[in-house]
Parts: C-alpha cells; sequence; structure tokens
C-alpha cells in the first residue's frame, strides 16, 4: 500500500513532481553552470583550467561520499529534515565560492557544496519510491529527466553569457537564489512522504550491513552498475568537453553554453519518447536496445577520432546520439534498482546515487589523466563506458534469468510435497 500522502489532484502532481525534479537537478545544474566560466575562473585566481578542472573533480567525491551519508538520515529523520540540513550545507558552500580568492579554497567549497546538495538527488528518488506504484516508477523518471534536462539546456548557455557580462563570481550568487527556491518548494509543496522511524540505527555496522544486503540483490546490482557505468560516459563528456570545444575547436563560452544546450535536447527528447514506448515495451526491452545503439556510437566517435576526422559538427552530432541512448537507459535502469525496496527505499537510493557518482567521477578522472591535446581522452572514456555497460548489463541479465529458474525449480519442490 502506498504513502496516505500520494497526490490525487493532477496540478499537485505536477508540482510535486516539479519539486523533485529540481531536487534532482541541483546536483547537475551546479556542475553545468560553470563549466564556460573555466577560462574565466582560471584567470581570475592565476591559475591553470586543469586546476580548475580539480574543483569538478572534488564536487563529484562530495556528492558521491554525501549520499551515502544522507540514505541513513533519510530512513531515521524522515525525507525533509535532511533535505533542510543539506540544502543549508549548500547554500553556505555557495556563499563561499563567490568570495573564494584561491584555486585550493574553490575546490575545497566544492567539495563542501556537493555534500550538501547531493541530499536532493537521493531523496528525490527515494520520494518516487515513496508516493508512486512500482509500475509508474520508469515513467516519473523520464518525466523527472524532462526537468534535469533542463539544466545542461539552461545552465551552460546561463553561465556562459553571466561570465561574459558579469563576471564568474555571479554565477555562483545564481546559485544560491536557485536553492532558496527549492527550499521554498520544499517547505510549501513537498510532502512528508516517509515518518522518522527512531528504530533506524545510524551505527556504522548495521549501515554497513545494510548497505550489503542491497548491493548484493542480483537485481540491484545488475541495473544500478549498468545504469552508472552507462552514464559516466555523460561524466567523461561533461569533464572533457570545455577543453575539446573551446580549446580544440576554438568555440566562444557562448558558443560552448549553445552547443551544450542543442545536445542536452537529445536527452530531453529521449526521456520523453521512454514514456511512450513503456506502453509497448518493457524496462528490460529499452535498456538492452538503447545500450546496444550506445555502443556503436560511441565506437564510431573514436574511429573518426583516431582517423582525423573529428569535425566540430561531426562530434556534436554524434554527441548528440549518443546521450539520447542514456535517456532511455538511466530511468529504466533506477527504476529496476529500486523497485524491490519499498520499506528501504532512502538506502537503496542512496547507494544507487553514490555508485552512479563514484563511477562517473573515476570517468571524469579518467579524462584529465589521459589528457593529451586531442579528444580522444573524452570520447574513448566514453565508448568503454558504454561497451562495460553492455558486458554488464549481459552478465547481470543471466544471473536473474539463474535466480529465476533456481526459484522455479524449488517451488515446483514444494508443491510436490505439499501433494505428498
Amino acid at each position: 500500500m502506498k504513502n496516505s500522502l500520494e497526490p490525487s489532484v493532477p496540478n499537485k502532481k505536477i508540482y510535486l513532481i516539479l519539486v523533485l525534479g529540481l531536487l534532482t537537478a541541483i546536483g547537475p545544474f551546479s556542475i553545468d553552470m560553470y563549466l564556460p566560466a573555466f577560462p574565466a575562473i582560471a584567470k581570475g585566481l592565476h591559475t591553470s583550467v586543469s586546476q580548475v578542472m580539480l574543483s569538478l573533480s572534488s564536487f563529484f567525491i562530495g556528492i558521491s561520499a554525501g549520499q551515502l551519508l544522507y540514505g541513513p538520515l533519510l530512513e531515521r529523520f524522515g525525507r525533509k529534515k535532511p533535505l533542510y540540513l543539506g540544502l543549508s550545507i549548500y547554500l553556505l558552500a555557495s556563499v563561499g565560492c563567490v568570495m573564494v580568492g584561491s584555486v585550493q579554497g574553490l575546490i575545497a567549497l566544492r567539495l563542501l557544496q556537493a555534500l550538501g546538495g547531493c541530499v536532493g538527488m537521493v531523496a528525490a528518488r527515494a520520494m518516487v519510491r515513496d508516493l508512486f506504484e512500482v509500475k509508474e516508477n520508469a515513467k516519473i523518471f523520464s518525466t523527472l529527466m524532462l526537468v534535469v534536462a533542463v539544466s545542461p539546456i539552461v545552465a551552460p548557455t546561463l553561465g556562459g553569457y553571466v561570465t561574459a557580462v558579469l563576471g564568474w563570481r555571479y554565477v555562483f550568487i545564481i546559485l544560491i537564489y536557485i536553492a532558496l527556491f527549492i527550499l521554498a518548494g520544499i517547505y510549501y509543496l513537498l510532502p512528508e512522504s516517509k515518518q522518522p522511524d527512531p528504530n533506524f540505527s545510524l551505527k556504522p555496522e548495521p549501515i554497513i550491513k545494510n548497505f550489503y544486503g542491497i548491493i548484493r540483490h542480483p537485481q540491484f546490482a545488475t541495473y544500478a552498475f549498468t545504469g552508472a557505468v552507462s552514464n559516466a560516459g555523460l561524466y567523461a563528456y561533461i569533464s572533457g568537453s570545455p577543453y575539446v570545444f573551446m580549446e580544440i575547436f576554438k568555440v566562444s563560452e557562448k558558443q560552448y553554453g549553445w552547443i551544450f544546450a542543442l545536445i542536452a535536447m537529445g536527452l530531453i527528447g529521449a526521456s520523453q519518447i521512454n514514456n511512450v514506448l513503456l506502453k509497448n515495451y518493457n524496462n528490460e526491452q529499452i535498456i538492452n536496445g538503447a545500450l546496444r545503439c550506445q555502443c556503436v556510437v560511441g565506437l564510431l566517435l573514436v574511429v573518426i577520432t583516431l582517423l582525423g576526422w573529428d569535425e566540430v559538427f561531426l562530434i556534436i552530432f554524434l554527441i548528440f546520439l549518443f546521450l539520447s541512448c542514456q535517456g532511455f537507459i538511466f530511468p529504466n535502469a533506477s527504476a529496476l534498482s529500486l523497485a524491490l525496496f519499498g520499506h528501504n527505499a532512502g538506502s537503496a537510493s542512496a547507494l544507487l546515487g553514490a555508485i552512479q557518482m563514484s563511477i562517473g567521477a573515476g570517468a571524469s578522472a579518467l579524462v584529465s589523466l589521459l589528457h593529451n591535446h586531442t579528444p580522444l581522452p573524452m570520447t574513448g572514456v566514453m565508448a568503454t563506458c558504454t561497451l562495460t555497460a553492455l558486458v554488464v548489463l549481459f552478465r547481470g541479465s543471466k544471473r536473474l534469468i539463474y535466480k529465476a529458474a533456481e526459484k522455479v525449480v524449488d517451488e515446483g519442490k514444494v508443491e510436490v510435497i505439499s501433494t505428498l
């Protein structure tokens, strides 16, 4: 039985999904908006772009570790109190980013900003599982992606213009106002979807055992890692694209923002087409087909880079196709990962998010590590991610089929015994 707070009025449901979408988008928005400002930040803080890129890596680390912290808090104290705590930390860190005077300070503050902001991503996924039926989850996640996908359309474009006209510090001032707006939405529009559980232990040992029990589940492991490894290709693109487009192809900050926005439209379109496909196909079929297509596109990106055919419009077109596939993979993988964890949705959501961000951070760092003044590190890591995800899905699916067959055999034995 679902939570009694499940929205029954259509308008209320729309507002609820909007707030959940904004909570999910705060992390991506905090990443995408300052990407065009990398050269300006480097100049303002008297450092290099490669040093500024470390602030992106620290953000990924914070957003990965922070989600594991908030999972238990969301079980113990309900959904809204941890949201207030995390977003308050985010606000203070954003104020610090406005006033920061060194790249080392920016790296530390971005870590703190991520530790605060990631609560929105965990809570939003958990609340989808709290408030909606399991069969609706993939559709709700696709709808959330519509809100999330606005981030890479609006954020880099806005960030590029703000940096060019007002300076890079105003990027973080805008993030402060966005956080305040989200806090107002939580207070006025977001119901408490799970009552506090004082019996949920916050001691390390039971928390670790709880996470271990979740990750050992074959369905969670299969789809969590499939979605996370595939999604790491997106983080490889986010990490590598400022250098590829602004340094190699010499586009301006404003042009980069528009390129980023155009590519992100593939995510929006795919996530909404996903809702239509779910009427005739199941989640597993959609993931399988989209991942195979993404592998083909990823390999094409590597081939044209190696052959020196890396013309800017061709790169943009192929990355557009690559991320469009992600619009089908991500919502279905998330829904299947969380489907079995109604009573433990907060912890499962936290673990899912931590896996996604940890692998994404690794892909981002790998692009920087392999930097060779060509697009190959970015395109190579993107292709590696999607090929690895296909292997994970293939092996995990075989394991799920085997487990299902075992269950049928066991049930058959019980039926035979009961008739003796």
